[in-house]
């Protein structure tokens, strides 16, 4: 199964609040607000855009790249978190 698939109520839930981060942006900008305030609301929504696109990746290298059913070596389990590692730190 794919993990998308079994973690889609999670992933849902994520997109359901970037919807409404982008909402809020429509409204900031239809509304003329401070342009730092919707700068702000920018920012918050790419970062909830990182976050899901991260979880989607970490789901994939964990259960597709790396055959999550069968055991890895203590080097390849270090390596995978590394992997992982790296990318989280690429979305933050």
């Amino acid at each position: 199964m794919s993990h998308t698939i079994r973690d889609k109520k999670k992933l849902l839930g994520r997109v359901h609040r970037i919807q409404g981060q982008l909402g809020a942006i429509e409204r900031a900008l239809t509304e003329e607000r401070d342009p730092c305030e919707t700068l702000q609301l920018v920012v918050s929504s790419r970062g909830a855009l990182n976050g899901l696109m991260f979880e989607i990746i970490e789901g994939h290298i964990r259960h597709h790249v790396v055959d999550s059913g069968r055991r890895l070596k203590r080097d390849q389990a270090e390596a995978v978190e590394q992997l992982v590692e790296v990318v989280r730190s690429y979305f933050k």
